[in-house]
């Protein structure tokens, strides 16, 4: 009721896209022709594009030009509603309970979550980390099939390392109390992960990780650390442990294991958007839902 209060119908999200992006007050914006700030109005076209006109040149301004709902024969109040849900939700929602809430195709619902997650919720240039971080990495699938655990022995691999290989690796850093930064990463080796670390973390930072023997030259490369020593079945010593982290992972494990079943390697990394993304806007005062649509209209 929030939401529909809100954006009752299409011309209200139109209009708001419009506002947002080119005239606050409705009426005024810059015009590119006249290189002035300009009356605009809109009129009606046999063209299914929106557009406003500018009263001294007709120069046109065309206010989806450039977002997700640009060319999109959905309406831009399902779009708006599909934000809000997704927004809203605490352990994600699928694509089939999205077609059934807005009665359009899976193909349709499927379409509009996977801009969502990859160009809005994407935060691949966010700042490094920094302060305390805690960082691991971790491996996302299910158990193989009998008929892969045939081939196996047939073929006579190792089955354990067939097992992990056909899993595929999540590594993320987060500061304690902070943000946290995710992707898909293609194996767990030291390069792969040094790589990635140098790309999430600030140097000299104070890093906590387990005893994986691929964190064992971070204290080489510019970076304060601390192992806690897993193997050994200890978990927490002191102010050393990776509890934030390995938190994270188990709320995005059984979000996917809850709502979605199960994901493949090819779309990973926009499920791990959304829920980077909410994780990062968990503790703020303002709604999720004006965020992710203030980055929708954004030019």
């Amino acid at each position: 009721m929030e939401f529909m209060r809100e954006f009752p119908d299409d011309e209200t999200c139109l209009r708001h896209v419009w506002r947002e992006r080119f005239a606050p007050d409705g009426e005024h914006a810059f015009c590119q022709r006249c290189e002035v700030e300009r009356t605009f109005k809109r009129y009606e076209t046999a063209q299914k594009r929106p557009c406003w006109f500018c009263q001294t040149c007709g120069h046109r301004i065309h206010p989806l030009k450039g977002t997700i709902f640009e060319g999109s024969s959905t309406s831009l109040q399902l779009w708006f509603y599909a934000m809000y849900l997704i927004t809203s939700t605490r352990c994600g929602v699928s694509a089939k309970q999205l077609e059934r809430e807005l009665g359009v195709t899976y193909k349709t619902a499927w379409r509009m979550f996977n801009k969502i997650r990859n160009q809005l919720m994407d935060e691949s240039d966010a700042e490094p980390l920094s302060g305390e971080v805690e960082m691991d990495e971790t491996f996302v699938g299910g158990k193989p099939r009998e008929s892969y655990r045939r081939e196996v022995a047939r073929k006579g691999w190792n089955m354990q390392t067939a097992y992990w290989d056909r899993k595929a690796v999540v590594f993320a850093a987060v500061e304690r109390g902070g943000r946290i930064r995710a992707s898909v990463v293609p194996d767990s080796r030291g390069p792969t992960l040094h790589a990635k670390i140098n790309e999430y973390v600030l140097p000299a930072t104070m890093v906590y990780t387990d005893d994986f023997h691929a964190y064992k030259q971070l204290g080489k490369k510019g970076y304060q650390h601390k192992r806690i020593n897993h193997s050994a079945r200890i978990y927490v010593q002191g102010d050393v442990h990776t509890q934030t982290i390995e938190g994270f992972f188990g709320l995005f494990k059984n979000g996917v294991r809850g709502s979605y079943h199960a994901v493949s390697k090819k779309w990973l990394q926009g499920y791990l958007n959304e829920y980077t993304w909410r994780y990062n806007r968990r503790d703020s005062d303002r709604s999720m839902f004006h965020d992710l649509l203030e980055e929708a209209v954004r030019d």
